[in-house]
């Protein structure tokens, strides 16, 4: 084997190892279930599923995704995926709720069962480190409400959606079966 051959294998070896560590931290971090107490390492509690991470608001034109959110998370819950909530007052004030107020608005309102987390900063210089690093992965970060980030099996961020396409939408239906059917890389 040639050195210019070996420089590359080195490298490329380098990138994975990299990318495998990226993928780690991802999900490496904790938060509590919305108006509850004790944090939820994601790591540890969604290892090996297909996520689908969003930003969510009460009072936001797009706040009737919570119903097709609930509906993808039914339909694929069976098959190892999740949808992942995370309310945010980030944009023009649309989620001005304390925790149990949004709490109760989703399960009365929409009938929300799919995870919801504590209320977060998904923009701007207190954003969580869940969002920085989803950003990060991205180079996006959320422009409005439900914007959804769809991560691999192994915490990789594969897709990311902006909050005009609905949780029904070809796109994200097939990203998300892409991701459900992909072996564990």
């Amino acid at each position: 084997m040639n050195r210019k051959c070996l420089k590359t294998m080195i490298f490329v070896a380098a990138l994975m190892a990299a990318g495998g560590v990226l993928a780690a931290g991802l999900l490496d971090v904790s938060y509590r279930p919305l108006a509850g107490k004790a944090p939820v390492r994601l790591n540890e509690k969604y290892a090996g599923q297909v996520l689908l991470v969003v930003n969510t608001a009460s009072k936001c034109g797009f706040t009737p995704q919570y119903e097709g959110l609930e509906a993808l998370h039914q339909k694929y819950a069976g098959r190892g995926f999740a949808v992942l909530g995370f309310p945010s007052n980030d944009f023009k004030g649309q989620e001005p709720g304390n925790e149990q107020q949004i709490q109760e608005f989703c399960t009365l309102t929409y009938g929300v069962k799919f995870p919801m987390f504590e209320k977060v900063h998904v923009i701007g210089p207190e954003t969580t480190p869940l969002y920085r690093a989803l950003t990060q992965a991205t180079g996006v970060a959320p422009g409005w409400n439900f914007h959804k980030y769809l991560i691999s099996r192994d915490g990789r961020v594969v897709a990311n959606f902006p909050s005009k396409i609905t949780p029904d939408d070809p796109a994200l239906v097939a990203a998300v079966e892409r991701e459900l059917k992909a072996p564990r890389r």
